[in-house]
């Protein structure tokens, strides 16, 4: 009551008929809420107001002149529909201090929302060498585009002008580079501390050359060699719950092993944890010898400096130990597969736009909110594993442990949410972290495998905004 006293001596100077407050109604869970988190325990509404209904707010009369109304009484008044362009804005505002991620899904129908990407694809049709390109997607978006995964691979043939054949990409070779192990499979990182190596691998010695494809023996143990001897290989399916390994007794290189396996299932078989896996021991021993599994090397490099494993070359495509002055071109009409060329050749190239940015200041979370509403748009929101795969990435760049995220919890509603209102679908918690709390908030670890932890608001990260 004393803040309601409070107010109403505010109101009597207001211009209008009705002031507004921060009280909404949610059509989804039925019920009247503050912004600010607070339950509402005091109302003073009138008694001949309207009926509770979607896109409805609360607001206070002023007084002099409302047909003689209560003083200072509360009204439910329809809010205008915002225009779509500031709709989104709005709406993350209004969320940004009371914490409901529910709240908000009825309001969701009311204005366009674009299909959130955090980076963007472009097509140049210009005719340039690699490193022109280079220059010029730098000077005028973010760099040569980075592929990531077969997701990436369809947007680049959905944007391509039909007609055109080919483009550049931003992958290059870094000639008598250091040469980098990888796992095929995106996501799976290699760690040397977990290899299982047979005596004397990884040799690197081999008729054809360097050996820059990885196999198992029967008994499991690795071993690298040529990528172009035919071999038995092993498929990893994880859409199958009850038979996730396969071992496709048919010959092949490691190039064909790996389209193989990305059509039919998911991809070679990868990873440490996958190789030990009883069911592998079990599909091995019918084996006859070794099998190609999804790792691999090469001094392949992207333009942007990010570490992403993800290849997609032409079934012909060799992977020896260095190629003078070759980049990497996507062919359209061969699946958008890859092909290594001269660097020299004049070709249309396709550039990105990174949709996120890591801020290097240190901030509270609210404070970093604050930054990235007042100078970009948001903190970013991580719907999935590319979204997770494509920020982790960024964070490795940090000056603090940890950066935040736009994850939030709320103690009244006892769940996280994000605060671009996104459901919280995917999740990437480390397991030692703190219980749920008030004044949590969510970070993710910059050092080593970039979980997310549950962290104070008040300490201060580095912290990563959206900029659409």
């Amino acid at each position: 009551m004393d803040d309601q006293r409070w107010i109403q001596e505010k109101v009597k100077n207001a211009s209008t008929h009705f002031v507004w407050m921060g009280l909404r109604y949610t059509c989804t869970l039925d019920f009247w809420f503050w912004v600010s988190d607070d339950v509402v325990s005091y109302k003073n509404w009138a008694l001949d107001g309207q009926m509770d209904d979607c896109d409805m707010s609360g607001a206070m009369e002023t007084g002099g002149g409302y047909n003689g109304g209560r003083a200072a009484a509360f009204h439910c008044l329809n809010v205008l529909h915002p225009t779509e362009t500031n709709c989104w804005r709005k709406i993350i505002h209004l969320t940004a201090k009371m914490q409901w991620s529910l709240i908000l899904l009825f309001l969701m129908g009311q204005c366009c929302f674009m299909d959130c990407q955090l980076y963007q694809f472009h097509y140049i049709n210009e005719n340039k060498t690699w490193t022109e390109a280079q220059q010029y997607c730098r000077e005028k978006h973010t760099d040569l585009v980075t592929v990531t995964n077969m997701k990436d691979m369809k947007r680049l043939i959905n944007i391509s002008a039909g007609e055109m054949k080919e483009a550049w990409i931003g992958l290059y070779d870094q000639t008598h580079g250091t040469r980098t192990w990888y796992w095929s499979l995106i996501g799976v990182k290699f760690n040397e501390s977990e290899t299982k190596w047979n005596d004397n691998e990884p040799s690197d010695r081999g008729i054809q050359g360097s050996e820059n494809c990885g196999a198992v023996h029967q008994n499991l143990t690795w071993r690298d060699q040529g990528c172009k001897w035919p071999e038995y290989f092993l498929c990893y399916d994880e859409t199958n719950t009850t038979l996730k390994y396969h071992l496709i007794k048919e010959r092949k290189t490691w190039q064909e092993a790996q389209s193989y396996c990305r059509e039919k299932h998911t991809d070679l078989i990868s990873g440490t944890k996958q190789l030990q896996d009883e069911e592998v021991k079990k599909v091995m021993n019918s084996s006859d010898g070794r099998a190609y599994t999804g790792l691999f090397r090469d001094n392949w490099r992207w333009s942007d400096g990010s570490s992403f494993s993800f290849r997609h070359w032409n079934k012909n495509f060799n992977n020896p130990e260095s190629i003078n002055d070759q980049c990497a071109m996507t062919v359209f009409d061969d699946g958008g597969r890859w092909k290594n060329v001269s660097c020299t050749g004049r070709k249309p190239f396709i550039c990105y736009d990174d949709n996120v940015i890591l801020i290097k200041e240190n901030k509270t979370w609210e404070d970093a909110l604050t930054y990235c509403r007042d100078h970009h748009h948001d903190l970013v929101t991580i719907t999935n594993m590319d979204d997770q795969r494509w920020i982790q990435e960024k964070v490795k760049e940090a000056s603090t442990d940890y950066v935040w995220m736009g994850l939030r919890y709320t103690c009244t509603l006892d769940f996280w949410f994000w605060v671009s209102d996104e459901v919280v679908s995917y999740e990437n918690w480390a397991l030692d972290g703190p219980m749920d709390d008030c004044d949590m908030s969510g970070a993710m670890e910059t050092k080593r495998i970039q979980q997310w932890f549950k962290m104070n608001d008040t300490n201060e990260f580095n912290f990563i905004c959206s900029k659409t």
